[in-house]
């Protein structure tokens, strides 16, 4: 896929999200990677089997005090190639991935531990069966 169909996927997945988390988000970032360099990956506690979609590196907005000025953005990586790879070519589902990963690295930006964020992507998968 082209990189700006690609990057078109995260922005429909940024509008997408719910409200209150959109407008919570702040000095945050999003970039497109091909897949996690092996150093990259070698910080993140991702095991050998494991595959990193997405990446955020920052300060949560939880753990910001009164003298966060004059930071750099928060950044989100998306990586590309894994994702296409676990779509098996089909849009739809790549579309899918792109909004999962998009959401759950913007959850790190908000403050949400990993455990958090897979309770509430569990809730959510619960409730899109029940619909």
């Amino acid at each position: 896929m082209r990189r700006k169909d690609f990057e078109q996927f995260i922005h429909d997945s940024i509008q997408s999200l719910p409200p209150r988390a959109r407008e919570a988000m702040e000095n945050v970032m999003f970039v497109v990677e091909d897949k996690a360099r092996r150093k990259r990956i070698g910080e993140t506690n991702i095991k050998r089997n494991e595959v990193l979609l997405g990446l955020y590196e920052g300060i949560p907005k939880t753990k910001r005090s009164a003298g966060y000025f004059g930071v750099l953005p928060d950044r989100i990586t998306i990586f590309q190639k894994p994702l296409e790879e676990l779509s098996g070519g089909n849009k739809g589902k790549l579309k899918k991935l792109v909004g999962e990963t998009v959401l759950h690295e913007v959850g790190h930006h908000l403050g949400l531990d990993e455990r958090e964020i897979r309770a509430l992507e569990a809730k959510r998968k619960k409730q899109s069966y029940n619909v």
